[in-house]
């Protein structure tokens, strides 16, 4: 059994003129808010082995915050492909994952509640910094192409 966290970046500033998306850092309600999502997955006992992000700035440093305030022992691997990616893309990337017994994923909608739908069959909204739990019936994540998984939680920040 294969437990996937899929979690969308925190709260993004507004890109300034001539700043890239891929630039735009969080705001300060997204770093308080990253920051409380590990520790509520801490708190869950759902502390993952890994932690794949998109390489754009909100989504790598929403992974480091919610580890560092998690206070994870656990390896950040940054992932292009998650920049914009489709899920059939995400999916691809999953099945080469290093077998670790739960991943967390670090990204994007439209793509993440995809991934979400796809994998479950149920539709989640995914707000920034929630998390999806989804557990999959597979002993190596290259099976995550031909499995379905069960929404087994979804969990959202409280930022004042």
């Amino acid at each position: 059994m294969k437990t996937l966290l899929v979690m969308r970046h925190a709260a993004a500033v507004s890109a300034l003129p001539g700043q890239a998306d891929h630039d735009r850092p969080l705001s300060p309600e997204g770093v308080i808010a990253a920051g409380e999502m590990g520790r509520v997955i801490t708190r869950l006992d759902l502390v993952p082995g890994l932690v794949m992000a998109s390489t754009a700035t909100r989504a790598r440093r929403t992974a480091e915050l919610a580890i560092a305030e998690g206070g994870w022992v656990t390896r950040l691997e940054l992932e292009p492909s998650f920049y914009r990616a489709s899920v059939e893309e995400v999916v691809t990337t999953l099945a080469t994952a290093p077998e670790v017994e739960r991943l967390m994923v670090v990204g994007h909608q439209p793509a993440w509640g995809g991934l979400v739908a796809h994998l479950t069959g149920e539709p989640v909204v995914m707000g920034t910094a929630t998390v999806a739990v989804i557990g999959l019936p597979a002993g190596s994540w290259r099976h995550v192409l031909r499995v379905r998984g069960t929404l087994e939680g979804v969990h959202h920040p409280v930022v004042p």
